[in-house]
């Protein structure tokens, strides 16, 4: 099911794709008169659907006003929206909030992809990049992180994340080996917020998950984090330590938001839209709100082959990752 968030002007703008031929005469009107979505691979509620919806009203302002549509092709880990948008039109209406967990993490777990996560793109700028965090409930037994290895190290121990192969999965792989977890077991979910709601049901003991949407639920109480795969204490949360200091430095981790279209975007409109990326960033509401889900934008701003230099290397790790724990996504 698709749900959409319309900013700008009406959604009754919506238009079929332009054909082929019309594509290059409408490049010099871009935008023109139809909306422009913003494609976001995963459910309502999740880091990339929160950033998209942060980005769609500040894009809509630096373009004058136009219509940006948010929508969500949610289904396979991200990989059904992101298929989508690889084989859409590259007409400039067209964008993906591109994120690491299906161009990174599913690159390296899943035999096969059926879009190339670098070619069948043009991949516009890194807008924002959020670490992990291993989470358990207020009430829970498990009061620090070392109470947390001491528990997985002498009964079961379950942990959440947003599905086989994703960042979270790869995260709890590693520190189960190791630290020698050996009762420590993963508990993949179609999400985060599934794995949330077994967490506060009891169901599974703890959970790693990027911090946006684990911010408010910390502060308030309702959550105790325990780690974090930050390199560096957050600012917000100092009294949080780092898997880094707490003996794992190979535990920083980190995943990041982009934003890309299909492979050949018209020249003309991949430069507009790199030039819009850092206005999009420098937005007040926009850098307020992620900075208080210490969610932020890497200085300097990674844009075009910058972007796709670091996503090759994300990918390079992953892919080695993957091999040492014998991590494998579904065909």
């Amino acid at each position: 099911m698709q749900r959409r968030q319309i900013f700008g002007m009406a959604a009754g703008l919506i238009a079929a794709p332009l054909a082929a031929p019309a594509i290059a005469n409408a490049q010099a009107a871009w935008p023109g008169s139809r909306p422009i979505r913003l494609v976001a691979q995963f459910p309502p509620g999740g880091l990339v659907d929160t950033v998209t919806r942060l980005a769609a009203p500040p894009l809509s302002r630096a373009l004058g006003g136009h219509s940006v549509v948010v929508e969500n092709r949610a289904g396979a880990g991200g990989v059904i929206g992101t298929d989508y948008v690889a084989k859409q039109p590259a007409d400039g209406h067209t964008f993906l909030m591109t994120h690491a967990s299906v161009m990174v993490y599913s690159a390296a777990t899943l035999p096969r992809l059926p879009f190339d996560p670098i070619r069948d793109f043009t991949h516009l700028g890194l807008l924002v990049e959020a670490t992990s965090v291993l989470l358990v409930r207020a009430d829970s037994p498990i009061r620090t992180f070392e109470d947390f290895l001491q528990h997985a190290r002498t009964r079961p121990t379950r942990y959440g994340s947003s599905g086989i192969g994703s960042a979270p999965h790869m995260l709890g792989a590693m520190l189960g080996g190791l630290a020698n977890l050996t009762q420590l077991d993963h508990s993949p979910y179609a999400g985060s917020a599934p794995a949330l709601n077994d967490l506060m049901g009891g169901h599974i003991e703890s959970f790693i998950d990027p911090i946006t949407t684990n911010v408010n639920n910390m502060k308030n109480g309702v959550l105790r984090a325990l780690a974090v795969s930050a390199p560096a204490r957050l600012a917000d949360f100092p009294d949080l330590p780092t898997f880094s200091e707490l003996g794992f430095p190979s535990l920083v981790q980190t995943q990041w938001v982009g934003m890309s279209a299909p492979r050949n975007l018209p020249e003309p409109i991949a430069q507009r839209m790199m030039a819009e990326i850092p206005k999009i960033i420098q937005d007040q509401a926009f850098i307020q709100r992620m900075t208080e889900l210490q969610t932020l934008p890497r200085n300097p701003i990674p844009l075009g082959p910058d972007f796709v230099r670091i996503m090759e290397a994300d990918q390079a790790v992953a892919r080695q990752v993957a091999e040492r724990y014998n991590i494998r996504a579904g065909a």
